[in-house]
């Protein structure tokens, strides 16, 4: 079935009848992070890597052209580039779907700028607990 662009913008992924449930929705968040800037691809592969390294469980798909990663529940977890926005910044946003839950307050929103060991290892922290 080929929908046009406003049909397709009428489903999130994963619902029936939205073309990413043909299994094409992996692709599709790699095609996004390719076309992203240089310095956000860089960031989003990252992510991607972090991310499906830690929780194999969880699918990458497309939301709005950007990456998320997804389990049975809904979108755990999404990054945000900042040249979609024209931000300052990239970030790693965590979904009301995540186990993040921590009292009255708590972080959902995480400022990216650049990879290093201890960004990966806050990553791979927050995706464990946001599955578990």
């Amino acid at each position: 079935m080929q929908l046009n662009e406003p049909d397709t913008k009428r489903y999130s992924d994963g619902q029936v009848g939205h073309p990413d449930c043909n299994g094409a929705a992996p692709l599709r968040s790699l095609d996004s992070i390719a076309k992203m800037t240089p310095e956000d691809r860089a960031l989003a592969e990252r992510v991607h890597v972090t991310v499906t390294g830690t929780a194999p469980e969880l699918l990458a798909k497309t939301w709005y052209g950007m990456p998320p990663y997804a389990n049975a529940d809904g979108k755990v977890v999404s990054f945000k580039n900042a040249g979609k926005f024209g931000q300052r910044y990239s970030t790693l946003e965590c979904q009301d779907s995540a186990n993040l839950d921590d009292g009255d307050l708590w972080p959902v929103s995480y400022a990216l700028k650049k990879w290093i060991p201890a960004v990966d290892k806050k990553v791979i922290e927050l995706v464990e607990a946001a599955i578990s």
